[in-house]
C-alpha cells in the first residue's frame, strides 16, 4: 500500500525534485516507511510506501530491464505470483519480489490492456520512455483513488486530492457541480472533485496521456447483471462459497500483522468466519461502540469473536470523538457527508496499534441485496403507482405544505413515479431546499447541475430486473464514492491498508449472475448470502435485524455538541463565503433542536465548512498527529 503522485511535462519543461517532495510529502500518512522518486526527462513518478509484501527489496518506482518503463502502484495485486511465473517463463527478468513490478512486465506484453490481467485494488501510473507517454490506471471497483489534473501544459497526478493542491498552478475555486452533488447524494461526483479542474479517474478505466498527443480515457471493465438460471440454489450456494474462500486466502498475502474490522454484521463476520476457515490463526478483530443501546453492535461483535476464537478489541466512542472533525478533513480531501467517517476513523486507530493490515466487508450489501431500501422499493412497486392525476395533485399538496411539517415528505415522496421516486429517498436536499439553503447567487452556480439525472443515466444502462438496476447503481457510486473513500480514506490516515475481499472481482461477476429472486426472497435481503453461511455462523448473526453504521449524531447535536455545531455554521467566517443562507441554517439547526431527524444535513455542512477551513482559507498542512516525514530517495535518470 502506498501514495503516488506524478508530473508529466506536455509542454518540454523540466519536473522539479522539490515539487515532487512536496506531492509526497502531503500523504505521508500513506506510506511513513520509504519514499522514492524517479526523475526523467520531462517526467517525475513519486511514492510513499508503507511496507507490507517483499519489505526489503519492494521499493518503488519499479523499472523494466533496461530503464525505459517505471511504474508506482497504490494497492495490492493479488495474482502476482502466478503472473510472475507467467511473465518469467516469457523471459523477463525480475529484480524484486514485490507484486508491483508484474505491472512494468505486463506492460510490455500487453500495453493498456496489462490491467484485463491484475487481481487486486490498485491505483498505478506506468511512465513509457520509449513512447513518451504515461498510462493511469484504476482498479475495477474504485478501491483505490486516483486524481489528475491537466494545469499550465503538465499533467498532475496523486492518491489524494492535497497531493495536487501542493502545485502552486492549481487555483484552489470550489467546483459547483460537484458541491450540488454534495448535497444531493453526500459526497463529490465520480469524474470530478470538489476543485474545480482537477478529476478523478473512474473506477475500472485507463487514462493514456501521450506527451506529443491527445489525451484518452476508455473503461477496460465493467459488470453486467444476466441471472444464471441454469444453476439450482445449492450450486450457486457452493459456488459462493468457493469464491469466498479463494478471495479471502489471496487477501491473507501478507508480511506484516494483519486483522479484520468486525462489526457482528453478516458481512465482516463472513469474512472472518472465512479467515479462521482458511487458516488465518489467531485473527485479530476490531469493533467500534457506543453508549447508546440502539446503536451499538457489540454484542454481536464479542458472540462472532467468541465463537471463531479471535483476539478481540472495541472501542467505546463518546461525543468528544467529534474533536476529530479537522483532521478528518484533512485526510477525506473532500466534503464527505457520511458520518460514519468518525467510527471507521477510529477504529482504524484502534487497529493500528496492532496490525497493519485489516480485510473489511464492505461491498456485500450490493452484491447481495443487503440495504433495506431494496425492501421499500420492492414493496412500493408491489403497490403500483397513483395516476398521474393523483400524483399531480399530491404533488400540490406537498409544495402547500410548510417544512418540517409532518407527512409532507411521504406526500411528495408518493407524488413521485419511476426512478425519480427511489432517487428521491437518498436525496439530501432536493431542489426546492437548495433554493432556500444557498445564497441566490450561490445557487445561480448550481444551476447547470442535475445530479438526479447523472443517477437516472446510471439506473438506465442497467436494463434487466430493477433490482439488478439499483444493484448497478450502487456498484457505481455509492460504493467507490462513499463506502470505499471512507474506508480508504479513515485506515491510510493511520496507515494501515483495508482489503476487501468481498470485492474480488471474479466474486462481483458471480454475484451479477444471481437471480434477483434469490437475492430478495419474502422479505428476506441476501438470502443467498445467508444460504451459505447458514451452518458456519451462528444463526443470530445470520438472522439479526440489519443495523447500518450509525452515529448517534442527532443526541449529540442536540446536547453536548449544540454549541459546537451552531458556532461552526453561524459564525461570521462562514457568513463571509456568501455560499449558505444564515437565515435558512438557523431554522434547520432549530427544527433540528425540536426533534426532527437532519442529524446529516448537519453533518454535511460541518463537513463542507470545515473543509473550506482546511484547504480554501489557508495552505493544507496536515494535523501535528501526523506522523514524521522521512526523506525520499532520488532516482536520477536522463534521456528516457
Amino acid at each position: 500500500m502506498c501514495g503516488i503522485a506524478g508530473v508529466v511535462s506536455l509542454d518540454g519543461r523540466p519536473v522539479s525534485a522539490d515539487e515532487l517532495d512536496r506531492m509526497c510529502d502531503a500523504m505521508t500518512h500513506r506510506g511513513p516507511d520509504d519514499g522514492g522518486v524517479y526523475l526523467g526527462a520531462g517526467v517525475g513518478l513519486g511514492m510513499r510506501r508503507l511496507s507490507i509484501i517483499d519489505l526489503k527489496t519492494g521499493r518503488q518506482p519499479i523499472r523494466n530491464e533496461d530503464g525505459s518503463i517505471w511504474v508506482v502502484l497504490n494497492g495490492e495485486i493479488y495474482n502476482f505470483k502466478a503472473l510472475r511465473t507467467t511473465l518469467e517463463a516469457r523471459g523477463h527478468v525480475f529484480y524484486t519480489a514485490t507484486d508491483t513490478e508484474v505491472i512494468v512486465h505486463l506492460y510490455e506484453e500487453y500495453g493498456a490492456r496489462c490491467v484485463d490481467h491484475l487481481r487486486g485494488m490498485f491505483a498505478f501510473a506506468v511512465w513509457d520512455g520509449r513512447r513518451r507517454q504515461i498510462l493511469l490506471a484504476r482498479d475495477r471497483l474504485g478501491i483505490k483513488p486516483l486524481y489528475y489534473a491537466e494545469v499550465n501544459g503538465r499533467l498532475l497526478f496523486g492518491s489524494e486530492l492535497k497531493v495536487i493542491l501542493q502545485s502552486p498552478d492549481v487555483e484552489r475555486r470550489i467546483n459547483w457541480n460537484a458541491l450540488s452533488r454534495v448535497f444531493t447524494f453526500l459526497t463529490t461526483p465520480a469524474a470530478e472533485s470538489i476543485v474545480a479542474g482537477v478529476k478523478k479517474l473512474e473506477p475500472g478505466h485507463v487514462l493514456i496521456v501521450p506527451v506529443d498527443g491527445e489525451p484518452r480515457t476508455h473503461r477496460y471493465w465493467d459488470v453486467t447483471f444476466v441471472p444464471d438460471r441454469g444453476r439450482s440454489e445449492a450450486q450457486l450456494v457452493d459456488r459462493l462459497r468457493e469464491l469466498l474462500e479463494e478471495s479471502v486466502r489471496l487477501h491473507l498475502v501478507s508480511d506484516v500483522p494483519l486483522g479484520a474490522f468486525l462489526s457482528g454484521g453478516l458481512d465482516s463476520s463472513t469474512v472472518v468466519a472465512t479467515m479462521v476457515r482458511t487458516g488465518a490463526r489467531p485473527v485479530k478483530t476490531f469493533s467500534i461502540g457506543f453508549p447508546e443501546a440502539d446503536y451499538d453492535e457489540r454484542t454481536y461483535a464479542r458472540r462472532v469473536a467468541e465463537a471463531f476464537g479471535t483476539d478481540h478489541r472495541e472501542l467505546v466512542l463518546e461525543p468528544a470523538a467529534v474533536d476529530v472533525i479537522e483532521d478528518l478533513a484533512w485526510y477525506l480531501d473532500e466534503p464527505f457527508g457520511d458520518s460514519s467517517a468518525i467510527p471507521t476513523y477510529m477504529v482504524s486507530k484502534l487497529a493500528s496499534e496492532d496490525v497493519t493490515v485489516v480485510l473489511s466487508g464492505d461491498g456485500g450489501d450490493e452484491l447481495f441485496a443487503g440495504y433495506d431500501k431494496y425492501l421499500v422499493e420492492q414493496r412500493e412497486r408491489s403497490y403500483g403507482t397513483p395516476p398521474p392525476l393523483v400524483r399531480r395533485a399530491l404533488a400540490l399538496m406537498g409544495r402547500m405544505m410548510p417544512e418540517g411539517m409532518r407527512g409532507r415528505n411521504f406526500v411528495r415522496h408518493v407524488s413521485l413515479a419511476g426512478w425519480p421516486r427511489y432517487l428521491n429517498a437518498s436525496t439530501l436536499f432536493r431542489q426546492d431546499a437548495k433554493a432556500q439553503l444557498f445564497e441566490p447567487e450561490a445557487f445561480e452556480r448550481l444551476a447547470g447541475s442535475d445530479p438526479w439525472r447523472e443517477e437516472a443515466d446510471c439506473l438506465a444502462r442497467a436494463n434487466g430486473h430493477w433490482l439488478s438496476a439499483v444493484q448497478y447503481l450502487d456498484l457505481k457510486s455509492y460504493l467507490p464514492l462513499d463506502i470505499l473513500t471512507k474506508v480508504d480514506r479513515m485506515s491510510m490516515a493511520h496507515s494501515i491498508e483495508a482489503r476487501v475481499p468481498l470485492l474480488d472481482h471474479p466474486l462481483v461477476e458471480f454475484a451479477a449472475t444471481i437471480p434477483p429472486e434469490l437475492q430478495l426472497r419474502s422479505g428476506t435481503r441476501k438470502h443467498l448470502l445467508k444460504l451459505a453461511m447458514r451452518g458456519i455462523l451462528p444463526d443470530e448473526i445470520i438472522d439479526r435485524p440489519k443495523r447500518g453504521f450509525a452515529v448517534p449524531l442527532g443526541r449529540w447535536f442536540r446536547g453536548e455538541l449544540t454549541g459546537f455545531v451552531r458556532d461552526l455554521l453561524l459564525s461570521q467566517k462562514t457568513r463571509q463565503r456568501g455560499i449558505f443562507n444564515p437565515v435558512y441554517i438557523e431554522q434547520l439547526l432549530e427544527q433540528h433542536m425540536r426533534g426532527r431527524p437532519l442529524d446529516l444535513q448537519v453533518w454535511t455542512l460541518l463537513s463542507f465548512e470545515q473543509w473550506c477551513r482546511t484547504f480554501l482559507d489557508r495552505t493544507p498542512s496536515p494535523p501535528a498527529s501526523t506522523l514524521p516525514l522521512r526523506p525520499a530517495r532520488v532516482l536520477a535518470a536522463s534521456g528516457i
